[in-house]
C-alpha cells in the first residue's frame, strides 16, 4: 500500500548517499519552517519515526539505531533529532510504502485502521 507524502530529507553531508527522512503536514510544516515555532511538533509531523537510507533517495528506508542517530545528531532523542531534520532537511514529495512499522500519529487520527 501506499499513499502520498510530504517528507523532509536531511543529508549529513552533500556528498553523501546517507540520508535521514522524517514524513510531514505540508501545511504545518511550511508555517512551521517559516518560523512560527509556535505550532507543536505533533501538528508538524506524521509520526516522531526517522527513516534512514544509505542509498539516498532511491534507497530502502529503514529504522537508524541509536548509535547512528548519535554519530550524526549527537543524540538519539527523538525530538531533537527531528526538530534538526525539520531545521535543516530539505522538503520533498513523494509516496510511502507501508512495511508495517510506521508508528503514526494517533492523536491526529493517522492511524485509522485499514483493511490489511
Amino acid at each position: 500500500m501506499t499513499r502520498s507524502l510530504t517528507k523532509v530529507i536531511y543529508k549529513p553531508d552533500s556528498q553523501s548517499t546517507e540520508e535521514y527522512t522524517v514524513i510531514v503536514n505540508p501545511a504545518e510544516y511550511k508555517k512551521w519552517k517559516s518560523g512560527d515555532k509556535t505550532i507543536p511538533l505533533t501538528e508538524v509531523v506524521d509520526s516522531f519515526s526517522v527513516y534512514h537510507s544509505t542509498q539516498g533517495s532511491q534507497g530502502l528506508l529503514g529504522k537508524p539505531s541509536k548509535q547512528q542517530l548519535d554519530n550524526t545528531f549527537g543524540t538519539h532523542k527523538d525530538i531533537d533529532v527531528v526538530t534538526k531534520i525539520l531545521e535543516d532537511g530539505r522538503e520533498q514529495k513523494g509516496e510511502l510504502a507501508s512495511n508495517g512499522f510506521t508508528n503514526p500519529n494517533l492523536s491526529r487520527g493517522s492511524g485509522a485502521a485499514e483493511g490489511h
